[in-house]
């Protein structure tokens, strides 16, 4: 997934300004996807300087706010429909998994139950953002709720495998 795409899917769903969407962002898509302020700015010009998204009105301080184009929707559709997605098999944590014979048997189940502990606080997050959202029946809302229940069953199930590992350390 890229930034622009990001931005073009939180723009289908409604207008917003950069601080809109920077903190639609946050709220959101961070889990899946960080960008900082400035990269989320820098993009938003490509993709008006692109016609994908407008500029529909300008306020106090050049406040801008942006909206969604016929071609930036195309680019959406094309992207979720045409793309295949790059599925990331690099994981840090599992390559040290491989390699945890070199290190006494103490230490490698150390570093399984930190681990574990890992991915509990961050289901423990996801589940809070699940209970503090105020979701609605809003396309948008659907699916985020779909993307969130992925994490919170990956994690769940990390979790239980690291502190399975652990116990098999010996």
């Amino acid at each position: 997934m890229s930034l622009r795409h990001a931005l073009l899917g939180l723009l289908a769903d409604r207008p917003g300004s950069g601080w809109d969407l920077l903190k639609r962002f946050e709220a959101s898509l961070d889990f899946v996807w960080p960008a900082t302020q400035s990269q989320l700015y820098t993009e938003l010009n490509r993709m008006t300087a692109d016609e994908l998204i407008e500029v529909t009105s300008v306020g106090a301080r050049n406040r801008k706010e942006y909206a969604i184009t016929d071609d930036g929707r195309a680019e959406l559709q094309r992207w979720l429909l045409d793309v295949e997605p790059e599925r990331n098999r690099r994981s840090e944590a599992l390559l040290r998994v491989f390699f945890l014979w070199a290190v006494d048997p103490d230490a490698a189940r150390r570093y399984l139950e930190r681990e574990a502990d890992t991915y509990r606080q961050f289901h423990e997050l996801l589940v809070a953002v699940d209970q503090q959202t105020a979701w609605d029946d809003s396309g948008f809302d659907r699916f985020a709720r779909l993307a969130l229940d992925n994490g919170m069953r990956v994690t769940a199930a990390n979790e239980e495998w690291a502190s399975w590992a652990a116990e098999q350390v010996g």
